[in-house]
């Protein structure tokens, strides 16, 4: 991304400056605002455990109000996403941080966000940016097989998604409900990549399998943890947690020589006509910055930069490592909800 050491510099100079100038800041027309009046609403799946800390330290660092709503772990990204297409005529919020991709680009198609081209995004991957400026993804997720390290040795654990509908593991199966958050990304790209027939094939197989839908990706991490399962479709934020908490939990990166490995960023966008755009737009710009990638690679949020120069996350194998799997996210967005109601009759959701 361009906001290099250099940039924040200047920002954080700025700030001290207009402190010492009596609490007014410099807006881009060059004049001055009163930073005390000023507020931002974002509305964020991303897990509050991880993003409030980033959106509390630019509080600090601008003196801006920073509203957060988050959503819950249940309907990740898709609550906020209906609210955000209930409140377009009338916009309440002025970003939207997705810990996902597809209900970004829903929303882009409803016409529900604006384009921003952050001079932050420089040294971001292209494939990782909306052409059009609706988007821009920074800090990135992988989606993984976790498995107990009790029950489950290590060269036995499945090694590819495919491999969690083999009977071997009937009954040891978790995964969060694929209607929402990162795992119905996760099932749209697939539906997307290999077609209808094989991916309904699958997840029939996988309901014979019975496999255990649970709500939410900590909570498949929690029955592996516990041994109530032997292994499941989960996040590396959340297996994470379980590695650090010396849990007997060790992950695989599934199909990392085959289909590849499925690579989830997180997405920000400027929701059209924000009731304060002008702020929105700064804070989108510190969101895209090389601070806070760091920030969130150190965390237990465990995510990878996307910035070539930020050093990325302990216990979790570098993107240059594997192969990530190659992903049309307009396809994948395309096919959320057809894909949601297929699932919801194979599954019996």
């Amino acid at each position: 991304m361009a906001a290099s050491s250099r940039g924040i510099t200047t920002l954080v100079g700025g700030l001290i400056v207009a402190v010492a100038c009596g609490g007014r800041t410099g807006d881009r027309a060059g004049g001055t605002v009163d930073r005390r009046a000023r507020t931002v609403t974002v509305y964020v799946s991303t897990d509050r455990v991880f993003s409030e800390p980033v959106l509390r330290e630019y509080e600090r660092r601008s003196g801006v109000t920073v509203k957060p709503v988050y959503d819950t772990e249940e309907t990740k990204s898709t609550g906020l996403a209906n609210r955000l297409l209930a409140e377009k005529d009338r916009p309440q919020a002025d970003v939207f941080w997705s810990n996902e991709p597809v209900r970004t680009l829903v929303l882009k198609s409803r016409g529900v966000l604006a384009s921003y081209r952050s001079p932050s995004a420089g040294g971001i991957p292209a494939g990782l940016i909306d052409p059009e400026g609706y988007w821009t993804g920074f800090s990135a997720r992988i989606r993984v097989i976790a498995y107990n390290t009790t029950s489950v040795k290590p060269q036995d654990a499945p090694r590819s998604v495919f491999d969690l509908a083999d009977p071997a593991w009937s009954g040891q199966v978790a995964m969060a409900d694929p209607r929402f958050g990162s795992t119905s990304f996760h099932v749209a790209a697939l539906y997307a990549q290999v077609g209808d027939a094989k991916m309904d094939d699958f997840f029939h197989r996988l309901k014979a399998n019975r496999v255990r839908i649970v709500d939410g990706n900590s909570v498949v991490r929690d029955l592996v943890a516990r041994g109530e399962v032997k292994v499941g479709l989960t996040d590396t934020d959340d297996v994470n947690v379980a590695i650090e908490g010396g849990q007997p939990v060790a992950m695989v990166l599934p199909d990392r020589d085959g289909l590849g490995v499925p690579v989830m960023p997180n997405m920000v966008s400027l929701i059209a006509n924000a009731p304060h755009a002008e702020d929105a737009r700064r804070l989108i710009d510190y969101l895209l910055s090389a601070d806070v990638e760091r920030q969130l690679a150190q965390s237990d949020a465990v995510q990878i930069p996307l910035h070539a120069a930020v050093p990325g996350p302990k216990n979790i194998p570098p993107i240059d490592s594997f192969k990530p799997m190659t992903i049309d996210y307009g396809m994948a967005a395309a096919r959320v909800e057809d894909v949601t109601k297929r699932l919801a009759s194979i599954l019996g959701l």
